[in-house]
């Protein structure tokens, strides 16, 4: 009997959504619809910081604009991140039962930007953190300094396969290329890599569509749901839209549903998305349930695209 297919949208409410974003989205939508699955929206608010009640209540309506729904979720607040810390706490104890995380005292913008989802240049791999070899001792005095330490998730030496669905097989040595990574900042925030492992499992995903920038991250992720007594979703990456910094990206106020709202109908930028992805060649006003009979994903680029 073939599992029940389950998709997802997750954005991160630190800034209105761009052009990227909704490509993504859309992808997700496209995906699972296509096979006649069900979409989740959760929300991605673990940086209480960059989290913004502004942001948030934009990324629901401007979903909606675009013609995108969903079958549970967000608004409901079990699918906030935010209220799902005791989830999170679980799997840590079960990840420090097993040896597999250590307390770390490196750097302050590390730990902070380890909430977020990693974009190109951010993921800081540590392959050689002198804090994992600490005797017990050292460790104990640090703790008596007063400065509470972030907490590393321990990666094995241990090679794991993600066929993506998109990109192809991808195959990455978790100790030797992916790297220990945060995964509770010092504050006690919860960290992306293992929150986002944590819900995809409790919610039952079985696709995760999103853009290319995330794919060295499914790796990980696979073998962290796996550890956790999940099974992986499947993976299916898109491509980037890319300007001048080769990416779009909302903390740079790069074209965001605020101008794009203004500049295009709905449907007007579902065919633009649709032109540049490459499903169709010709651009046209469509709905996303008329793009539906054109979506394929042999017909999505592969390499990013330029705007």
């Amino acid at each position: 009997m073939e599992k029940a297919v389950v998709g997802r949208f997750a954005p991160s409410p630190s800034g209105y959504l761009h052009m990227g974003n909704l490509l993504a989205m859309l992808l997700a939508w496209l995906d699972c619809r296509a096979l006649g699955g069900e979409l989740v929206f959760r929300m991605e608010d673990l940086d209480p910081a960059r989290s913004k009640p502004e942001y948030i209540a934009a990324l629901a309506d401007d979903l909606r604009w675009l013609g995108l729904d969903w079958d549970r979720g967000w608004p409901d607040p079990a699918y906030a991140q935010s209220k799902r810390r005791a989830l999170y706490e679980q799997a840590f104890r079960q990840l420090e039962a097993r040896d597999l995380v250590y307390p770390c005292w490196c750097s302050r913008a590390e730990r902070l930007a380890a909430a977020s989802a990693p974009h190109p240049g951010e993921q800081q791999a540590d392959f050689g953190c002198r804090c994992a070899r600490l005797s017990r001792s050292e460790r104990e005095e640090l703790l008596r300094g007063g400065r509470p330490p972030a907490w590393k998730l321990r990666c094995p030496d241990e090679t794991v396969c993600v066929s993506d669905g998109h990109y192809g097989p991808l195959a990455q040595n978790l100790a030797r290329e992916a790297g220990d990574c945060i995964i509770r900042r010092a504050d006690g925030v919860y960290a992306y890599q293992l929150a986002v492992s944590v819900d995809d499992m409790a919610m039952g995903v079985t696709r995760v569509v999103r853009g290319r920038d995330l794919l060295s991250s499914a790796p990980r992720q696979k073998w962290l749901i796996e550890t956790l007594g999940g099974a992986a979703p499947d993976y299916c990456h898109g491509p980037l839209i890319a300007s001048g910094d080769g990416k779009l990206s909302k903390r740079l106020g790069s074209l965001s549903t605020r101008q794009l709202r203004q500049d295009y109908t709905p449907e007007a930028l579902v065919g633009r998305l649709a032109r540049l992805c490459g499903l169709i060649e010709k651009e046209e006003a469509l709905t996303p349930r008329e793009l539906l009979s054109e979506f394929s994903w042999d017909k999505v680029k592969t390499e990013d695209i330029p705007i």
